[in-house]
């Protein structure tokens, strides 16, 4: 973890080395594919109490080293909007075939000192804030002396080791200075990357929703609807909760240029 002094340190000097020669950069030069945000949702969000156009706010929680040398610290600011909400209301009539209640969320920017950079993302992976807790602190075990914890997806990450191990033993992260870095692994509709990127508590592998029960997504961003993410459920309203986290994965430009 990075103290105050240092964390302080590291946001002036990223934002004056991006106020300087930042100024007119875009998305397209800076956060090119494979890149990896982590980020915490800093305000909860739900489909009974939002409302379209309600800001959406996060912010990265491991630093992000950009292929042209720029450094994008931790604290960083994430915004977006909400695009819909619809509470869920029970319906006696259909019994199980209830309405689905509905929240959709659209990341659009990343503030870096003076600079904005839009977003055209996909949500990798996304947790609530008790999974998110657990992959942070070790169980409480006499027979675990090195206080390993499970990354979210699997991986065994122990503070001592730089090799963070998945669950067959296998070598697929490295525990860094500033924090866990990885080449992704394929899984379902995440695919894999041979390029090392910041993963935060979350395993090379992590893919999909994690601890969100009876909710589902419908949408976590693609080419044809980047930086969409939508949550649906029959069974509840679905909320993003404050603490939440996310793993945010950048689309190549070539594929969201060809699908608008």
């Amino acid at each position: 973890m990075l103290n105050r002094g240092v964390l302080s340190i590291l946001l002036l000097s990223s934002a004056i080395a991006w106020a300087q020669d930042g100024r007119t950069a875009t998305s397209a030069s800076l956060l090119q594919s494979p890149t990896t945000l982590p980020i915490v949702f800093t305000k909860t969000l739900s489909a009974d109490h939002s409302h379209i156009g309600d800001p959406v706010s996060a912010k990265t929680n491991q630093s992000v080293r950009l292929a042209n040398g720029k450094l994008i610290p931790p604290g960083t600011t994430i915004s977006g909007h909400v695009v819909a909400a619809n509470a869920f209301v029970y319906d006696k009539a259909p019994y199980a075939h209830q309405k689905l209640s509905t929240l959709s969320i659209q990341f659009d920017s990343l503030q870096v000192g003076e600079v904005t950079l839009p977003l055209d993302i996909t949500v990798r992976a996304m947790a609530d804030p008790i999974t998110s807790w657990d992959a942070r602190e070790p169980k409480s075990s006499d027979l675990d002396p090195l206080s390993t914890v499970t990354q979210i997806g699997g991986d065994q990450l122990t503070p001592s080791q730089a090799e963070v191990v998945s669950k067959d033993g296998d070598v697929v992260a490295y525990n860094k200075r500033g924090g866990v870095y990885a080449h992704l692994i394929a899984n379902g509709r995440c695919d894999g990357s041979n390029v090392e990127v910041p993963v935060g508590i979350y395993s090379a592998s992590a893919c999909g929703l994690y601890g969100f029960g009876g909710v589902s997504a419908e949408q976590m961003g693609s080419a044809a609807t980047p930086s969409t993410l939508t949550l649906v459920s029959s069974r509840t309203s679905p909320k993003i909760w404050k603490n939440s986290t996310a793993l945010l994965e950048v689309l190549p430009t070539q594929q969201t240029v060809a699908s608008r």
